[in-house]
């Protein structure tokens, strides 16, 4: 697999679980009549299933990271090269920015928008570095690459529920969902925080994992050099 055929999978990837996870916040939004635990309910079934299906489909071609926390770790694990993960990043952060205008597309909202939907403070940024630490866990612990799709959105499904945050867990999503001023939405002034928080669990996570030996599906993590 090329290159080019690698980022069209992962900037693929990242559109439609943006479009997921941001399409199902709209859709639950409407349909709940003002009840938060039914829409993230609704949110949550959606993104679950979305995740699965996509890294069941691309995982294959290009590892199905759509996120850069995933990306980076998988570089300094030296399962891709520096500068593919670069690329990797790009192409995740636009398709997933792409994926929310799409989302909004659908719905017959302002394709571009800025959200006011406030998510700050240290209770914030430390769920959203314990999700990120818990996804990236799996990510590199998950011993069969069959079992990554139900693993990885298993747990974020779980974390959308026990974390306050409702489990970004996704720099680039953080970003495309800054882009949304819908149930999903996060202001712009909060993103950094997030995406900080979100790099330091990553990197906790490759340090436990390192620790405890784990050691990930060859699916998954196989260096990819390839042009």
């Amino acid at each position: 697999m090329n290159l080019r055929q690698r980022l069209a999978a992962e900037g693929l990837g990242s559109l439609l679980l943006a479009a997921a996870v941001i399409g199902s916040g709209i859709m639950a939004e409407r349909l709940a009549s003002g009840n938060a635990a039914v829409a993230l309910l609704a949110n949550t079934g959606a993104t679950v299933a979305a995740l699965a299906v996509l890294i069941a489909l691309l995982g294959p071609l290009s590892g199905a990271h759509f996120n850069p926390a995933v990306t980076m770790i998988q570089a300094l694990r030296r399962q891709l090269t520096w500068p593919d993960a670069g690329f990797y990043a790009v192409v995740q952060v636009l398709g997933c920015c792409l994926g929310a205008v799409l989302a909004h597309a659908m719905f017959e909202l302002p394709l571009l928008q800025s959200s006011l939907h406030s998510r700050a403070g240290p209770a914030q940024w430390l769920a959203e570095a314990v999700a990120t630490c818990g996804l990236l866990l799996v990510v590199l612990g998950h011993r069969r690459s069959q079992d990554a799709p139900w693993m990885v959105s298993a747990w974020i499904g779980a974390a959308y529920w026990f974390t306050a945050s409702t489990s970004f867990a996704n720099p680039a999503i953080t970003l495309a969902r800054s882009l949304s001023n819908t149930f999903a939405g996060i202001r712009p002034q909060d993103v950094p925080g997030f995406i900080a928080a979100q790099l330091c669990g990553a990197l906790a996570a490759l340090l436990l994992a390192r620790f405890l030996e784990l050691t990930g599906a060859a699916g998954d993590t196989r260096k990819r050099t390839d042009r």
